[in-house]
């Protein structure tokens, strides 16, 4: 793996201060990937659909201070100093150093918002790293010029990921493969690409309705569910098929094959979570209202030849997935029943999008 190309050799401008901003979406995996090894490096590829209307909005202000040894930033989320998630930034930049040497150079003043509630399940650590990286790479951009917009995407895709794998895939849209896999062209373990071949037109502008089922702080995190990985008795098994799941549906949404789209995403989400039941320590991150409305979804599927399907992240809530003709009667069972097993009644209606927005 040749990381070298991400470090700059040349920086021509002198930049005293800039500001900027970028608006960058979560994602949901259709392949999945769990289990990984340093640095962040995915023991199996995903593909997974970009999102729009879940996203992350982050403005960092760069002020030039004296060199120092350490990355000087404040970090405030939607309006508040939050210490508690310094940390995290911390080791982030710490592991981007060396690809970003110029962030020694400046204060940070990091301001982030998110359209959807934090740590829930959708993937806030895709969308907040991946707005962090872009804001870099747009010093970056400042310092030297010559930088092309497809180097910016990779190496930003390459940043996020060192903060968090599912971020490498929230850079580009609307379907984004991340892990080295041979049946896609220009993959790699590094960062995220676009998927690379013509989508059949049912799979685009695709719906994607997520169900706020717990709106909590999981018991678990990502990242001790990926550690749990490292000695569990299946993670082989899984890797591989997770491998030729991912060229499964490369063909699938080449050609159109809805039914095979449901069975194989719907069996990704329940794969993810039937890892977690049987790692050692074994945990659970769905509720009884996962469980209700993934029932309900079958049961709509069959009365109504419906090509209606759910998906999960690492979470309780669920993400339902329809094809755009179906909008008006998926969104009607949604909110005449579905709803009622949602916190609060809460939900969000998205679509496929199409990545990074600088504001």
């Amino acid at each position: 793996m040749n990381t070298t190309q991400f470090i700059p050799e040349i920086l021509s401008e002198k930049i005293e201060k800039a500001t900027f901003t970028w608006q960058t979406p979560s994602n949901i995996a259709l392949v999945k990937y769990w289990g990984k090894s340093n640095p962040q490096i995915p023991k199996n590829a995903s593909i997974s659909f970009t999102l729009n209307n879940c996203h992350t909005i982050t403005t960092i202000d760069f002020l030039k201070s004296e060199n120092s040894e350490k990355v000087d930033f404040d970090l405030f989320f939607e309006g508040k100093e939050k210490e508690e998630f310094k940390p995290k930034i911390a080791e982030f930049f710490n592991r981007v150093a060396k690809y970003c040497p110029y962030i020694f150079d400046y204060k940070m003043i990091i301001k982030s918002e998110n359209s959807f509630p934090h740590s829930s399940g959708i993937a806030s650590s895709a969308s907040g790293l991946s707005a962090i990286a872009m804001c870099l790479m747009s010093l970056e951009k400042e310092l030297n010029p010559d930088l092309s917009k497809d180097f910016i995407n990779q190496k930003a895709s390459f940043l996020a990921r060192l903060g968090s794998g599912s971020a490498s895939r929230s850079i580009e849209g609307p379907l984004v493969v991340w892990g080295a896999h041979p049946e896609i062209e220009g993959s790699s373990d590094l960062f995220g690409v676009q998927f690379p071949y013509e989508v059949h037109p049912v799979f685009k502008n695709y719906q994607d309705a997520i169900l706020l089922v717990d709106k909590g702080e999981k018991v678990v995190s990502s990242t001790v569910g990926h550690n749990l990985m490292h000695n569990h008795p299946y993670a082989e098994n899984r890797f591989t098929q997770a491998n030729e799941n991912l060229e499964k549906i490369s063909n699938i949404l080449q050609n159109g094959d809805i039914k095979a789209f449901v069975n194989l995403v719907e069996s990704e989400a329940l794969t993810l979570h039937a890892m977690m039941l049987t790692s050692n320590p074994y945990f659970i991150l769905m509720k009884p209202n996962t469980l209700e409305i993934i029932n309900k979804i079958w049961k709509y599927r069959a009365e109504n030849e419906s090509n209606i399907c759910f998906t999960l992240d690492a979470g309780a809530n669920v993400h339902v997935l329809y094809p755009e003709n179906e909008k008006d009667a998926v969104n009607k069972f949604i909110e005449e029943d579905l709803v009622n097993y949602c916190q609060k009644k809460q939900y969000i209606y998205d679509t496929v999008g199409l990545g990074a927005v600088k504001k």
